[in-house]
């Protein structure tokens, strides 16, 4: 079978792709998932086990059905939010063989000629084998946004200036990182004092510009590291082929001024951990990611292996190295991966976190200013409410001399925001039958807060169904009935309006 056809396709087996098909199925119509990977589920099943939920009571619809269905498989008539990837990962697969949704696995767009389009609508995508799968209307639910590329349709990458959409957190952020910040006073030459001997590595002479002003950088990737201290359970890791220690002297300089932790051990059930970036030098592979969304996949392959190999090292590191002290290493010495996890990955989770790369410029452009409740959402099709989380997008040589992180934002927001329907739409004249739940339309900033699992599986069931009545009415997705839409949202269970609990 190489030309297939349906009603629906998605393009990546994410949460937000593995919603929206349910959703398709449930509205009867004929859905297929194409998945670049041999996994579905995205971070849900790659190791974020400890959900960035928010507000809890502003998710609704099939995202708190996962959470609740995760909770049966642990025997909870409850909502469960801290799982293990593997629970996630059953929970996906149920959905697929319940409703016999057809995923082509490690299948990803050929980059060449991998989109057709005829008078601005995607009649089919091609992948690299040569798989082409014909749809009449097209969801990208992938975290790269390689779709919405391949069809022409507007994108950015970076964080713009604050004076863009009038913002106060976009932009570089020198004064607001705060947070996971490094220890005062490190010194950032290979020889300390000896500017001559060269810079540590990932390390700029400067921010770049003043904060505020816009730059190409993105926040950092990694991996969030599922380990387990059960001996009967555990592989350890050993030393990563490709280790090098002039990667960590920046973590030896930290240990030295003060800092003691470098991840938290944020327990999952059954002695596991849901391990993400904490601290000054952390699991963030902080100014390595920048090339990864435009890059060809062998590229990201390399990007991919050297967080990795960075994030193994890491570990390897302060459990065994001699500059750790003796108090750091016993900490962490127990802990390695879980034999019962990603074992056809060597236990490695296979789900780089792309906290950001393309957002697509639609037809509105969520902001700090909807995000903070200034400015109203009119069409919401679903809510967030998590903090404006942008991690740390470079380190740098302050004006004292000395190493610092720039770029991580926490600011909390007033309450559950609503997130717009033109938010995952194009603009008509670009496309009129893709919808794209994820590398929604948002600045840099903004999408910090949206970018949450929970929002991504509430925005792919909206996708859905915008979708069907886009099949069902003979109308572009720009068309669609924003008050029928409500209705049947709400309808389905999603939140679009909240109340406080």
């Amino acid at each position: 079978m190489d030309n297939l056809e349906y009603d629906i396709v998605v393009y990546g087996g994410t949460s937000a792709g593995i919603a929206a098909a349910v959703q398709a199925s449930r509205l009867g119509k004929k859905v297929a998932v194409v998945e670049p990977s041999n996994r579905v589920g995205g971070l849900s099943s790659g190791g974020l086990g400890d959900t960035d939920s928010g507000d809890k009571s502003a998710i609704g619809g099939i995202s708190l059905e996962f959470y609740k269905r995760v909770g049966a498989k642990y025997g909870q008539e409850q909502a469960v939010w801290l799982f293990e990837p593997k629970v996630a990962l059953a929970v996906y697969e149920d959905w697929i063989r319940e409703y016999g949704i057809p995923v082509f696995y490690r299948e990803r767009l050929n980059w060449k000629d991998g989109v057709d389009k005829v008078g601005g609508r995607i009649a089919q995508i091609r992948m690299e084998s040569g798989l082409t799968l014909r749809g009449k209307m097209f969801i990208d639910a992938s975290y790269e946004g390689d779709l919405l590329a391949l069809a022409g349709v507007s994108y950015a990458i970076g964080r713009e200036a604050n004076s863009v959409y009038g913002e106060t957190y976009n932009g570089i952020q020198t004064a607001t990182a705060t947070k996971n910040q490094l220890p005062l006073g490190i010194d950032p030459y290979v020889r300390p004092g000896n500017p001559s001997s060269g810079l540590l590595p990932h390390v700029n002479p400067h921010p770049g510009g003043a904060d505020g002003e816009a730059d190409g950088r993105i926040q950092a990737y990694c991996y969030r590291m599922c380990l387990t201290d059960s001996p009967e359970n555990r592989v350890m890791i050993d030393k990563p082929e490709g280790y090098d220690e002039r990667e960590y002297e920046l973590l030896f300089r930290s240990i030295e001024a003060g800092q003691k932790v470098m991840f938290k051990l944020r327990m999952m059930p059954n002695r596991k951990t849901d391990s993400n970036n904490d601290t000054g030098f952390s699991t963030d592979f902080i100014g390595t990611n920048y090339a990864y969304t435009e890059a060809d996949y062998t590229t990201r392959e390399q990007i991919g292996l050297a967080h990795e190999v960075y994030q193994r090292g890491l570990l390897w590191t302060v459990q065994n190295h001699p500059r750790v002290p003796e108090a750091i290493r016993s900490f962490y010495s127990p802990w390695g991966l879980p034999l019962d996890e990603f074992t056809d990955n060597g236990h490695w989770s296979p789900q780089l976190y792309i906290r950001e790369a393309r957002r697509m410029l639609g037809l509105l452009v969520m902001n700090e200013n909807h995000i903070m409740l200034r400015e109203p959402v009119t069409d919401p099709i679903g809510m967030g409410s998590y903090t404006m989380d942008s991690h740390n997008v470079q380190r740098y040589v302050d004006g004292n001399g000395h190493v610092r992180n720039e770029g991580d934002v926490q600011i909390r927001t007033k309450g559950p925001y609503g997130v717009s329907y033109r938010a995952i739409v194009p603009r008509a004249d670009e496309c009129v039958n893709l919808l794209v739940p994820v590398c929604l339309s948002s600045s840099h900033i903004a999408y910090g807060s949206i970018r949450m699992e929970p929002v991504f599986m509430v925005l792919g069931q909206s996708a859905a169904t915008a979708a069907a009545m886009a099949l069902d009415g003979g109308c572009s997705v720009q068309q669609v009935d924003k008050s029928r839409l409500t209705e049947l949202l709400e309808r389905q269970g999603q939140i679009l309006t909240h109340m406080k609990q």
